[in-house]
């Protein structure tokens, strides 16, 4: 770990994003079924999140699941939402333990009653006693899409000043960043996205305006702690100005 803190010059971003995106194609490599690149995603979520509570990562969020990916075969839908429920099973002991505050974003309605309630129950669990912060806040994005979350956040302003048109035209940018689903989170100074793909997929589109990126050729299921240091050492490089002039 000295020798990563040194490539990286102590400069640690605060919230790391990553768009988790391969698992499919890295199974059929193997001559498997879709579900067993998923299955196997889950070892690269522990393996991250030790990486990045290790590395002072305060934030580490995850789009597990789009609006989009609704479309999918419902086989195939139903198995992401098992393993989801699963998951969270096996993983809230390890995460109280290391001190890791879980949470879930995102259209909650779209859920099924019994995997929201496990969620909650696993945010419960995991919330830090009173006067204490978590090592990190793990954030999984699960039928998240980020046009949704600016629609919803725009509904609910416009409702909020229905009696006061003046305030609304005087709103500025805070108002809407107040009523995402991210609201009191900080935007992601950087944002992974695995697998070869170079698009952001309607992930974060507000939240993700001055956040340097990083594309991989990895799948999902290969992204571990080198790699994602690998990142941290990458992003320690980068000049963020801004918009403005250094």
């Amino acid at each position: 770990m000295e020798d990563f803190k040194e490539k990286t010059s102590g400069r640690v971003p605060v919230h790391v994003s990553i768009i988790m995106d391969g698992n499919g194609r890295w199974a059929r490599q193997r001559g498997e079924e879709r579900v067993y690149g998923h299955t196997h995603g889950v070892e690269s979520v522990r393996a991250c999140v030790e990486a990045a509570a290790e590395a002072g990562v305060r934030y580490l969020s995850l789009f597990a699941f789009s609006e989009e990916n609704w479309g999918r075969p419902e086989a195939e839908v139903s198995t992401l939402m098992r393993l989801m429920f699963k998951a969270i099973a096996d993983e809230v002991e390890a995460l109280k333990k290391q001190g890791v505050r879980f949470r879930v974003l995102g259209d909650m309605d779209r859920l099924d009653p019994a995997l929201v309630e496990a969620i909650r129950a696993a945010e419960q669990f995991t919330a830090p006693d009173p006067g204490k912060e978590p090592i990190l806040d793990l954030i999984v994005f699960l039928s998240y899409s980020g046009k949704w979350d600016i629609l919803q956040a725009a509904k609910r302003l416009a409702s909020d000043y229905s009696s006061d048109p003046e305030g609304l035209a005087a709103a500025g940018p805070e108002e809407i960043a107040s009523r995402l689903v991210t609201a009191g989170i900080p935007d992601p100074d950087l944002i992974i996205r695995t697998s070869g793909e170079c698009r952001i997929s309607n992930y974060l589109l507000w939240q993700a305006a001055y956040s340097e990126f990083l594309f991989t050729d990895t799948l999902w299921p290969d992204f571990r702690k080198e790699e994602f240091r690998s990142a941290l050492e990458e992003f320690s490089k980068r000049d963020r100005r801004y918009g403005k002039v250094k």
